[in-house]
């Protein structure tokens, strides 16, 4: 009995019998004989019903449990068929694996810790399986605790973004919780039919709970969170509108800067001056807020107020956009309006282009500014999706890609056997 009870505890196996322990010293191999306890047989492997006998089976299969030190480890089992009255013919449930897993609950718990916890190689080389496996063994763990726990409770305020993958040729749609920073929800695709999956899941009662929704200024976003949650406030991301003012700036920027390089006669005249060359310079001195300047960065700003009144004048509409969501409500509402007016007057395309964008985002800009609300977490998130989307290159197909990080950026993550 303490024989048994000790090599239950050490296969990491409850609810089953130990009938035999070999050792194939030639391949360096452990080979447990183990069986279903009596109350544990006769169940379909999917729905876990108790279903009469239907044949025994292809016999005798492996399951690769953990190692013990430097041996492998394999349970071995007969592998029966069940007739299930919703499945039909069925292989019998065990109590040590998943239905179709080649490896056990314990081994599938330390593969999905290790690949939340380390690199590809690691997790790999220790635990002796191929990558694509990990994604397979994620994906089966993830679904378990997904489960066992309700990801959408409790869910008021919501960022939505999206990111690309693989070389930019993929998207991801992610819904990420304000109030703890969790990923929530993520999707191969972007656009509308994405996010409606993701309201659909939530569910209707659940949807007029939605208080708050941010996201950049997508229309498919607006569009589905218009009308899947009519009561939430809609949120302009800070960050994105400022960057459609750096972008307007930019095109100034290079506009001024092919206008110079033909200035005096020609691509070649242009450039002997100098002034196209120290044009090009100018960028990062555009770019970056004031405060962070530095000396040489401020004297290149100086330099371009003096030499291209049209181009600073850019440069002080990025920034007078940029100083409206560092106001109070009350007095942001009358700087937007004056920045309005300005752009629509100042004789420069990209930024006439770009007022009447914020004019159609007038709402949602205001509404970030009233309720403090910002993309900064969804970004963050962003910025490990897009580390995890490195990591698993390699797996079979997207749903192993969102599945590791879910596991890792849900707030759920798998337990590490034996340190519950």
């Amino acid at each position: 009995m303490q024989n048994a009870t000790l090599w239950r505890g050490l296969l990491g196996v409850e609810k089953t019998v130990v009938e035999d322990i070999e050792f194939d010293e030639g391949e360096q191999l452990l080979v447990a004989s183990v069986r279903p306890r009596k109350r544990s047989r006769g169940r379909c492997g999917r729905c876990g019903r108790r279903s009469p006998g239907y044949d025994r089976g292809a016999g005798r299969r492996r399951w690769r449990a953990l190692d013990l030190g430097t041996v492998q480890v394999v349970l071995e089992a007969d592998a029966p068929r069940v007739a299930c009255r919703t499945h039909g013919p069925s292989v019998a449930a065990v109590p040590w694996a998943r239905h179709g897993a080649g490896h056990t609950y314990a081994f599938d718990e330390q593969v999905a810790w290790l690949a939340t916890q380390t690199s590809k190689s690691a997790v790999t080389e220790l635990m002796r399986i191929a990558w694509r496996t990990v994604g397979a063994i994620i994906t089966r763990v993830w679904a378990d605790v997904e489960a066992l726990h309700d990801r959408f409770a409790g869910l008021t305020r919501l960022g939505i973004d999206e990111i690309s993958y693989k070389r930019g040729h993929r998207y991801v749609t992610i819904v990420v919780d304000h109030d703890s920073g969790r990923l929530v929800w993520a999707a191969p695709g972007r656009d509308k039919a994405t996010l409606h999956q993701f309201f659909d899941a939530l569910g209707e009662t659940r949807c007029g709970a939605v208080t708050h929704v941010s996201a950049d200024g997508a229309d498919w976003i607006a569009t589905v969170v218009a009308a899947r949650c009519p009561k939430a406030v809609r949120c302009a991301d800070p960050f994105h509108v400022v960057a459609w003012a750096t972008d307007a700036l930019d095109e100034v920027r290079r506009l001024a800067w092919n206008e110079a390089r033909g200035a005096v006669g020609g691509r070649r005249a242009g450039r002997a001056t100098g002034h196209a060359k120290a044009l090009k310079g100018a960028r990062y001195s555009l770019w970056k807020n004031p405060e962070n300047l530095t000396e040489k960065q401020q004297a290149k700003l100086a330099w371009v107020a003096r030499t291209d009144p049209r181009l600073y004048r850019a440069y002080l509409l990025k920034e007078g956009l940029r100083l409206v969501f560092r106001l109070p409500y009350e007095d942001a509402v009358e700087a937007l309006e004056r920045w309005i007016g300005w752009a629509r007057r100042c004789r420069i395309e990209a930024f006439v282009k770009l007022q009447k964008s914020i004019v159609k985002h007038r709402h949602a800009i205001l509404a970030a500014i009233e309720h403090g609300l910002s993309n900064g977490r969804i970004e963050s998130v962003n910025t490990k999706v897009r580390l995890i989307t490195r990591i698993a290159f390699g797996f079979r197909s997207p749903e192993a890609l969102i599945a590791l990080a879910m596991l890792s950026l849900g707030g759920h993550r798998p337990a590490l056997p034996g340190r519950k």
